[in-house]
């Protein structure tokens, strides 16, 4: 992110990883980031490692709003200059909430990058309609969402060699997903796509597949040796979905898993 008018310190472009994940930064700070990405390795691996986190930075970066009064109710009549510049004072403490929950956010995301994968916890309504939980886990890594679910569905395609596990679970608003990739090389950016019994498509979740790619034996890197793990959801029903597809940018098809 860049510096501000407020004096903002300027991270360089390592300490933006966490800022390009989430989605905040504006389109030339987007752009100036990517064009470091492309040539920096240590980027593009904790880029890796941040695929599917945002819900859970989201969370832990969510600072309590203090609320401000309608600015529609106070242009209700002619504005006096006191009226005026409490305006300008909203309009200015709102920028600044932002600019500080871009930075708490930032700042959640580094800490995932030095001290590891962490689990937060908040009181959320039961899965099974039992009432409500104290204390319920709501998010890991996608690695550790994937295993934790015990019905799984594999296939490889012979054509592509990538290779899919996707591991679901049965929720109150949809089903759960998790999804291991394997053999896939990039660059490429990729999507995951629930099919339903209807034929209706829904995106599960996105990702980009750097130029190591993941699960490849004879990778160049250790991280290309290791499986991809990706968390998902959608909203129908596990018995609405008929199968699975992974597919690039382009809308090729890299593997197809039946649900």
């Amino acid at each position: 992110m860049s510096g501000s008018m407020m004096g903002s310190p300027v991270p360089n472009e390592h300490e933006t990883v966490g800022a390009y994940a989430l989605g905040i930064l504006d389109d030339a700070e987007a752009t100036a980031f990517e064009a470091h990405l492309a040539t920096c390795e240590w980027c593009a691996q904790q880029l890796d490692e941040l695929a599917g986190m945002e819900p859970m930075l989201a969370a832990l970066a969510d600072l309590p709003g203090s609320g401000t009064p309608a600015i529609g109710e106070s242009l209700s009549a002619k504005p006096s200059p006191r009226i005026v510049n409490k305006l300008v004072d909203e309009v200015a403490e709102r920028r600044a909430q932002k600019r500080r929950r871009s930075m708490y956010m930032v700042a959640a995301a580094a800490a995932l990058i030095i001290g590891g994968p962490i689990v937060a916890t908040a009181v959320s309504g039961g899965d099974s309609g039992g009432g409500t939980k104290q204390n319920q886990v709501l998010a890991a890594t996608p690695k550790e969402l994937f295993e934790s679910m015990s019905d799984k569905v594999t296939a490889t395609d012979s054509k592509t060699g990538v290779s899919a596990t996707v591991a679901m679970a049965q929720k109150n608003w949809g089903t759960s997903l998790g999804l291991e990739l394997k053999g896939v090389k990039g660059p490429l950016k990729c999507s995951l796509i629930a099919v339903g019994t209807n034929g209706e498509r829904w995106t599960a979740s996105t990702w980009s597949v750097g130029k190591w790619g993941y699960g490849i034996p004879n990778g160049k890197t250790e991280e290309s040796k290791q499986p991809l793990y990706i968390g998902g959801a959608v909203a129908p029903a596990q018995n609405e979905i008929d199968h699975f597809e992974v597919v690039d940018s382009d809308g090729n098809k890299l593997v197809q898993v039946d649900a």
